[in-house]
This record gives C-alpha cells, structure tokens and sequence, in this order.
C-alpha cells in the first residue's frame, strides 16, 4: 500500500507573537531558538510531529513576517512561501495588543490561499486576558482559538481543529472499523429516537393571548372572516376560550379567542375561573399570539401575560394591534418598548396590524404556518455537529476553575419545540453563558424566528427525561 504524503503544517505570524514557542510545544523539544527580540527565527524550521498517538504531519516554523527593512523582507518573502506550499496554516497574533490593520492585511493574505486557516490568538496567560480574545473575532476566521503557548494553556480546542485536517493512517482507521462498527453516537441517537416519536401532523392549535381590551376577539373575528366572537368595547366580555378552525396553506389552525387577563386583585367570580381555563388551554397550544395594545407602553401586567408564553416553551408571533389609531410615538419606539421590556421573547418576530381595519391581518396566517414549521423541525444530527464544531472553533469551550469541559457530540431528541442534548463530559461544568450563545448561534445557523429552543446537557448514555429543560 502506497504510503500517504504527511500533511504540512505551517505556523506563521508577525515578529515576537510565539511561533517558535508553538513549535517547540508541537515537537515536545527545544529545538527553534526562542527570544523577546524581533526576528530570532530567520529560517524555516521543520519538525515530523505526532498527535493523538498516530496522526503524523510536518510542522514549519517560518520567520516573523516584518517588511521595515531589506533583510526581514526576504524573511517575510520566505514565510509566505512555506505557506503557500503547507496544506495547513496556522496564523498567530500576540493577544496582549489589541487587532491592527498589518495583521488583518496579512491574515486576509493567507485566506486567500484557500486553506484549512486558524487564527491563534497568543499569549492569553490567564482567564482575565481572556477577554482580549474576544477582538480577534472581528477577522472573521472560521477557527480563532487563543492560547498562552508559554503556560501550556487551551490547547485542546487547538489539537482537535488539527485533527480534523490531519486524518489517521488508512490502516488504523479500518481497523477502528472493524473493532467498533457502532459509533457510540449513533447509539444514544437511536435510542433517544426511539423514545421520542412525532407524527407529522399540520394541525396548529393558536392560542390568542394578551391583556383585556387588546382586540383579542376582534382580530379572531377579522381572522375568521364572520362574526363568531362577542365584541364589546367593556373589558371582560369573553368569558369562556372559543375554539375555532380554519383551513389555510394545506394546515388546520385552531384559534383558541382566551379571556382577557385583567390584575389578579382586579379578577373575581366568574373571570377567575377564565384565568384558569385560559392557562388550561395554552396546555394544548403550539403557538401564540399575544396581542398588545400598540397605543399603550408595556406594563408589568404585559410581562405577567408573555411570562405564560415562555413557561409553557410555545412558539410566538407578537401582534401590535390598533395600528390605525395615531400615536405621538415612531415606530422604532413602539418596537423598542417592546424589545426592551420582553426580552425573554427576543426570539418572537413582530407585526403591526389593525384587527379594525383589516390591516396586515392577513399576513398572520401565512406567519404561523411559517413558525410552526419551525416549531416542529428536526435537524439532521450530522448537520446539527457541524454547526456545533463551527460554533467552538469561533468560541472554544471555557474551562472550570482549571477543570477541561469538552463538548462531544450534539443531538436534537425532540420536537414542538426543538430540544438539543449536548452529551459533555462535565455537564455540571457546562456554564450557562456557554449555553446561551450556542443557543443564539444553533438560532441563526437554521433560522428557528419565533420558537423557542430548549438545550440540555447530558454524559454519555445518560437518558432523557421528557420534562427535561436546561
């Protein structure tokens, strides 16, 4: 069998950022001469490194990239070379300066070669320093890591990216094959599958929610095309939740018109058991609509009635009503009133209709059947992992209190709404910001507007429960 080239790995950089040092921990020996002064390394260095036990590749060490006089020219000259020729490059900064434009310019130099291409960002010597990492996001690299090479710290986000570029020798990676033709992985995916089963129905039940007086009633009726519901202009008047369907877009949507919820002082007799037949049937709901008042700033109550969207984890589309109706306020205020004082709806798009008037109502619809497809996507696990190692290379895993949290696998094992496990080998450890920004990120990466999206953490063959939230 014809013995495969070894993959070549160039580290390259301005002056002074720790390329040698990178190369040396790489080679586990002394062997490039390291100094605080610009220009030590004016040669290419090579070194065959192994990594993972049996992952083999040539490591080169070039000189600091620096044109300010004839002789460091050349040296840069050589530098960008080695890159040129490498299957791999690892780009290094000094992350105790802040990004400036020479870097920039020559990181987006080697982006131009079309390779596999990390940006190191080194010299970040203690969780503090950290946040200086985070500057080095604006290049844009599809793998930023930082790192302190000096004090042997982060390097477990780095060696898997190489891993990844790097392949095992063909003969271990069929023998793998033949000692575990099960990957682990796919085993708690099936089991996860077989536990979690959903029909593909297109039966959306829409709750319409909000305070008293919002419009609620007129919006189903504008909806609905006849007069099904009680309009009245006294606060109150739905008592008991209507149910009614419609056929729209090849889906069967039922509207749930909820009673108004006025202040819980304010609720006696026969409207608190409407409070609580309304909670009852937001149970039953897949999406929302709450209806505010667009004439009116939101209140405390407001919170009050979006806090039941968010406890029930159902889909949302918010409706400003009364859009017809002049106010002293633009638009954008209307809309950061909202935004400012909903924020555990940032994910709920917006509309501004006239349940009156007829005005955009007709554009709910089509929202619906929109987010509720959403409601109830699954991602495919391999594409659901590729995302999760972007999201990692452009913001590794923290560490606790020193302790190496490694996120090893992702899988969504539920529907209405999307649940994503991450299986990790700290959970516990796992921190919440983390959580929140894979969450941001897994929400732009496929599009889930106006559906809330559940992540939990679990080790390795640990089972699910179905009330399981994060």
């Amino acid at each position: 069998m014809q013995e495969q080239p070894l993959k070549k790995v160039a580290i390259v950089g301005r002056p002074n950022v720790g390329k040698s040092s990178l190369f040396n921990r790489l080679a586990r020996q002394r062997d490039a001469i390291t100094s605080d002064m610009s220009g030590t390394t004016r040669d290419i260095k090579k070194r065959i490194v192994t990594i993972s036990g049996n992952r083999e590749f040539e490591v080169l060490d070039t000189g600091g990239i620096d044109y300010s006089s004839e002789l460091f020219s050349k040296v840069a000259e050589f530098s960008l070379k080695a890159a040129n020729e490498a299957d791999i490059i690892i780009y290094m900064v000094n992350g105790k300066t802040i990004p400036d434009t020479e870097d920039k310019e020559l990181f987006y130099k080697l982006q131009e070669m079309k390779k596999p291409l990390a940006l190191v960002v080194n010299k970040i010597d203690n969780d503090k320093e950290e946040e200086r990492y985070w500057e080095f996001l604006e290049f844009g690299a599809d793998a930023t890591f930082p790192m302190s090479v000096s004090h042997n710290r982060y390097f477990n986000d780095f060696y898997a990216w190489l891993e990844e570029h790097i392949p095992a020798p063909k003969e271990e990676e069929e023998l793998l094959l033949e000692e575990d033709e099960i990957d682990p992985f796919a085993q708690i995916v099936e089991q996860i599958h077989a536990e979690y089963k959903e029909d593909d129905d297109k039966e959306i039940r829409v709750a319409i929610i909000g305070r008293v007086n919002t419009g609620k009633s007129s919006l189903l009726n504008t909806l609905l095309g006849e007069e099904r519901s009680v309009v009245s202009n006294v606060a109150g008047t739905t008592i008991d939740p209507i149910d009614d369907k419609i056929e729209y877009a090849d889906h069967e949507i039922t509207f749930i018109d909820t009673a108004g919820i006025r202040k819980r002082s304010k609720i006696v007799g026969i409207e608190k058991y409407a409070l609580t037949r309304t909670t009852e049937m937001l149970k039953k709901a897949n999406l929302v609509l709450l209806v505010l008042d667009s004439t009116k700033q939101i209140s405390e109550l407001d919170e009050r009635v979006a806090g039941l969207i968010e406890e029930h984890k159902l889909a949302c589309l918010i409706v400003l009503n009364k859009w017809d109706i002049k106010d002293n306020r633009t638009y954008e205020e209307v809309v950061d009133d909202v935004r400012d004082e909903l924020k555990f709806l940032h994910y709920a798009p917006l509309i501004t209709i006239s349940a009156k008037t007829g005005l955009r109502v007709n554009k709910i619809l089509e929202q619906i059947v929109d987010i509720y497809g959403r409601y109830k996507r699954r991602i495919p696990t391999s594409e659901l992992n590729d995302a999760l190692r972007n999201a990692i290379r452009r913001h590794h895993v923290p560490s606790h209190n020193g302790a190496v949290v490694n996120i090893k696998f992702a899988t969504q094992y539920e529907t209405k709404p999307p649940k994503i496990a991450l299986i990790t080998n700290r959970p516990e450890f796992l921190h919440f910001s983390y959580i929140r920004y894979l969450t941001n990120f897994f929400r732009d990466k496929f599009d889930f507007e106006g559906v809330p999206l559940d992540i939990v953490t679990r080790k390795r063959g640990q089972r699910f429960e179905e009330d399981d939230e994060f």
